[in-house]
């Protein structure tokens, strides 16, 4: 199952139709009951038609959803890119885009220029290249992160402060 989220702060449905475009021309490749894809959609007017969905997600059906993907699918947002990456679940990232109003500036697109480095992320620029994208059959999982902090930051930043 492919795992599509936008984040809790602004909707992203140029990324969530998308997806749904083409899940409906995957649905009957499904080898088991399981959808194509499940999306958490924000808060928008734009109904999926062809996955399963829902506006927010509570944290543990949110993790339980991250947990079961395949693919993650999502914003170029750093909190969805860290869980991903803790999981070590392989994440397709389309950045959201001021032009096209869907956010306020274009820190994603920043964000996306450094993540093409990491194996385990691949990043889209448009529709064309995350429908390409998501026609792969195998993933490559990224390099797992710490859900902490390293006691060698710890450590900088501890003598940062007492130096200070």
């Amino acid at each position: 199952m492919i795992f599509v989220t936008v984040g809790t702060q602004l909707p992203f449905d140029r990324l969530v139709q998308a997806v749904d475009a083409w899940a409906g021309t995957h649905a009957s490749e499904a080898e088991t009951s399981e959808p194509a894809a499940f999306a958490q959609i924000g808060a928008t007017a734009y109904r999926p038609r062809h996955m399963e969905w829902a506006d927010y997600l509570p944290a543990a059906q949110f993790r339980q959803k991250l947990e079961a993907a395949s693919l993650i699918v999502s914003h170029a947002g750093m909190g969805n890119l860290l869980m991903a990456m803790q999981a070590q679940k392989p994440i397709l990232v389309m950045p959201r885009r001021a032009a096209l109003n869907e956010t306020r500036n274009d820190h994603q697109l920043a964000t996306a220029t450094w993540l093409r480095q990491l194996p385990g992320i691949i990043v889209a620029d448009d529709i064309d290249e995350l429908t390409a994208a998501l026609q792969r059959s195998e993933w490559q999982a990224p390099q797992m992160v710490r859900a902490d902090a390293s006691p060698e930051l710890l450590a900088a930043v501890r003598a940062f402060i007492e130096e200070g």
